[in-house]
């Protein structure tokens, strides 16, 4: 915390702002939360930021660097950032006060973002065919506080495995597909858009492949933790022989639970009355379905309600 509170000060001092007292006012400097360099919350940040930047009156966004999906609803809590993105199921987790939250997080949605899928990714000749060649190997998981491994445990699980069963690299994802390249690491991991900055540089100088889950597998997932979902990579993406079928997992913008309802109409109507704005800054907002954030699996902030209900 005292690392992304550092980083958060000099960020903000750079531009010559200051960080806002406690609460928000007009002309302040906003801070959302977003994950390591390499995967696709960054990017999505800084589009998000500038949708604040341009279309929210007397407001200004700045993106932060953090730990990922599992770290931003503490960042939200403890007031470290004002927004955040963060997979659906850590945010119903951190609302709910379930593992990996120790309590529960007065957190709120302001709207649903696009999915992100889970890379599971090694080189050919590997052996690595499926979850359970795994065992034994050396595996980047992504950051510490990363939203991938919330979703790998719940993945190894129906492997009866869990994360003794690998050897765990911690690592940005631009780090970990850096390393797979190198041959460092025998597969790696990345809850992230697609396409995302640090498999398509891995891709650049390497033929892939990713590990499948098979339909029955697939569908077991689903079934057991309703909150993901399956989606087709098509083969151009990454340039694979054929269309990939990964984990999805959609996202959310979440915020304060407390957080002033005319701010949180304020930032809702910047995002979602502009989505041709958003689309231009980012290619993954065309998934986005606004009206989807009228069924959060988190309380949907007042101001967001009063939004999207007379939203055209």
């Amino acid at each position: 915390m005292k690392t992304l509170t550092k980083l958060v000060v000099t960020a903000v001092l750079a531009l010559g702002a200051t960080l806002p007292a406690q609460g928000v006012s007009a002309q302040s400097e906003l801070r959302i939360g977003t994950a390591s360099l390499g995967g696709a919350y960054y990017p999505m940040g800084q589009a998000l930021a500038n949708s604040i930047n341009n279309f929210a009156e007397g407001y200004t966004m700045l993106p932060i660097v953090t730990g990922g999906g599992a770290e931003n609803p503490r960042l939200i809590a403890s007031g470290e950032v004002d927004v955040a993105i963060a997979p659906a199921s850590l945010a119903f987790f951190a609302h709910e006060g379930r593992t990996p939250y120790p309590e529960a997080l007065p957190i709120s949605g302001l709207g649903i973002l696009h999915s992100s899928v889970l890379h599971m990714v090694t080189l050919p000749g590997s052996g690595i065919k499926s979850v359970t060649d795994l065992r034994g190997r050396t595996v980047a998981v992504g950051p510490a506080g990363g939203g991938t491994l919330n979703i790998l445990n719940d993945l190894l699980s129906m492997y009866d495995m869990t994360m003794e069963d690998i050897t765990p690299s911690f690592l940005s994802y631009a780090d970990g597909f850096s390393q797979l390249a190198d041959g460092s690491v025998d597969a790696s991991f990345a809850l992230a858009g697609f396409p995302t900055s640090a498999v398509v540089q891995a891709a650049a100088t390497n033929d892939l492949e990713f590990i499948e889950l098979s339909d029955e597998n697939m569908a077991e997932l689903k079934a057991r933790f309703p909150y993901y979902g399956g989606v087709v990579v098509p083969a151009d993406v990454y340039g694979t022989d054929a269309p990939v079928s990964v984990i999805s997992s959609a996202n959310l913008l979440i915020a304060p639970a407390d957080m002033d309802e005319d701010l949180a109409f304020t930032l809702t109507q910047a995002v979602y009355d502009h989505m041709d704005a958003l689309i231009a800054e980012n290619a993954l907002a065309a998934s986005i379905e606004p009206e989807a954030s009228l069924d959060l699996p988190i309380p949907l902030h007042p101001g967001a309600a009063r939004y999207f209900a007379n939203r055209k």
